[in-house]
């Protein structure tokens, strides 16, 4: 049986839910706990991994963790824990690296369907031409890419997982920018 747990946050509270092999399967950002909430023990690592991430003293996480989904969704996944603090890829960049530079769209859902953000960091996914979306709302991307130290308005090199490569993308991420660039 799952062991849910929930974790007061920068962001709102953090809703956690581990399978019965301890592995974390499932975050949902910004929902209200249940009445009389009581964190299993079992959560003491998850939560003091995340309290140092909010803190800005964790850059990576070490929790044990399971994904399940499509073979593209997969290699997508696979993509984003590869993104490093503090910086930011676009949609077509992981496209491009998942070997169809012309899936930008499917990437985008493939991002939207991950079941463990800041885990899985789609928060440092962009669009070419503007912020892009967020399944936890602009807001908490924003507090999370800023937390993490990305620059706003820095060109981002089109290519590969790197960063370098060929063609700019100029993006704006200000307090009321609204995604716009």
């Amino acid at each position: 049986m799952d062991a849910v747990g929930y974790l007061p946050s920068p962001i709102g509270r953090i809703k956690l839910v581990l399978n019965e092999d301890r592995q974390l399967v499932r975050i949902d950002l910004n929902v209200p706990p249940p009445l009389n909430c009581k964190n299993p023990v079992l959560f003491k690592d998850v939560f003091d991994q995340f309290s140092e991430y909010f803190a800005g003293a964790r850059k990576n996480f070490t929790l044990p963790f399971y994904l399940n989904g499509s073979p593209f969704e997969m290699r997508v996944w696979e993509v984003l824990l590869k993104i490093p603090y503090g910086e930011t890829r676009s949609y077509g960049e992981i496209a491009a690296v998942c070997g169809n530079p012309k899936a930008a769209r499917a990437v985008g859902q493939a991002v939207h369907r991950n079941p463990l953000p800041i885990i899985v960091p789609c928060h440092r996914v962009i669009g070419a031409s503007n912020f892009g979306g967020y399944a936890g709302g602009l807001a908490i991307k924003r507090f999370l890419l800023r937390l993490e130290g990305s620059l706003w308005g820095r060109s981002l090199k089109k290519g590969d997982n790197n960063g370098a490569g060929r063609g700019l993308v100029k993006v704006f991420l200000g307090d009321n920018s609204g995604g716009r660039v």
